[in-house]
């Protein structure tokens, strides 16, 4: 698969998710949400894999790749799911938004990545101008929203941190089986969680059924395949760029089906986060390309 398609494949995904993981709790814990998706998302890569005659590595590395993925997904997918109660689902998209923030402040740190062209630092400057613009209007807009924001935070930091950890450890695994493996690790949490809040629910509803279908299916046994397939083929910070664009598009998603706000503030900064991701990717040609090095980190930690 080339690398424009699945980079494409995962905005569209990551773009829906936010609705549907919403949808898959309204009759229902987060948790059982939750658990069930990643459970038929396990089972179909399973599937998939046993298909093309694909095993699972297990060797030292591979586990390595399997623990920091998996530590990684069942953090950031259970505070994500535990904020979707208190926040609309485009606000996820866009507090996700910070992703490129965090992955390049664990870049320097653990990759030990030291230059920065100025017209990235810029586009970057753009994007998370254009976040708080939204950030601050979601305060003004909605009650008891920081603990969902607090959660989505603490969520993109763990999937930033899992993102470069896996990206160090270089694995030569294909990234099915890096999905499978990951959620292997991750599923036993997932499942005590919900067994925690109660089980099965008494009823469920065609929505929430169609909704954990459609999150396991493309969310889970899809989209963490492409997502890790792009850590392997291009730069961390540069796979976190997606957040910069699916908080537009999932604004919009939610304005359509799930008849969610967007204020004149929301579309200002929106188009100031597409404007610093255009700056971002083309910021090489502008006039200026001066290079910053962090100097205190030019050694290993």
């Amino acid at each position: 698969m080339s690398v424009p398609i699945a980079y494409i494949a995962v905005i569209l995904i990551w773009s829906t998710t936010p609705l549907g993981i919403q949808w898959s709790g309204v009759h229902g814990s987060f948790a059982f949400g939750l658990a069930m998706r990643m459970s038929i998302g396990l089972f179909a890569l399973l599937v998939i894999l046993t298909l093309r005659k694909t095993a699972i590595p297990w060797h030292k590395t591979a586990r390595q790749v399997y623990y920091a993925g998996g530590i990684s997904m069942f953090a950031a997918m259970t505070l994500v799911y535990w904020s979707s109660q208190y926040i609309p689902s485009g606000w996820i998209a866009v507090i996700f938004g910070l992703s490129p923030i965090f992955t390049s402040i664990f870049s320097a740190f653990i990759l030990h990545e030291k230059v920065f062209t100025a017209g990235r630092v810029t586009g970057m400057l753009l994007g998370i101008s254009g976040l708080i613009v939204v950030f601050i209007n979601s305060l003004n807009v909605a009650q008891l929203a920081w603990a969902g924001i607090i959660g989505v935070v603490l969520s993109a930091i763990s999937q930033s941190l899992g993102a470069v950890m896996i990206k160090k450890l270089k694995p030569d695994i294909p990234a099915l089986a890096i999905t499978a493996g990951s959620l292997i690790i991750a599923l036993p949490g997932f499942l005590m969680i919900a067994i925690y809040q109660g089980g099965i629910p008494e009823n469920l509803s065609v929505q929430t059924i169609t909704a954990i279908i459609y999150l396991a299916i493309l969310g889970s046994a899809t989209g963490f395949p492409l997502y890790y397939f792009l850590l392997k083929n291009i730069s961390a910070e540069r796979v976190a760029l997606i957040t910069l664009i699916t908080p537009v598009t999932a604004l919009f998603i939610g304005a359509v089906f799930n008849a969610e706000t967007i204020s004149t503030n929301i579309v200002f900064g929106s188009a100031l986060i597409i404007s610093g991701l255009a700056v971002y990717e083309y910021g090489k040609y502008l006039p200026f390309r001066k290079k910053w090095s962090i100097r205190w980190l030019q050694k290993p930690l």
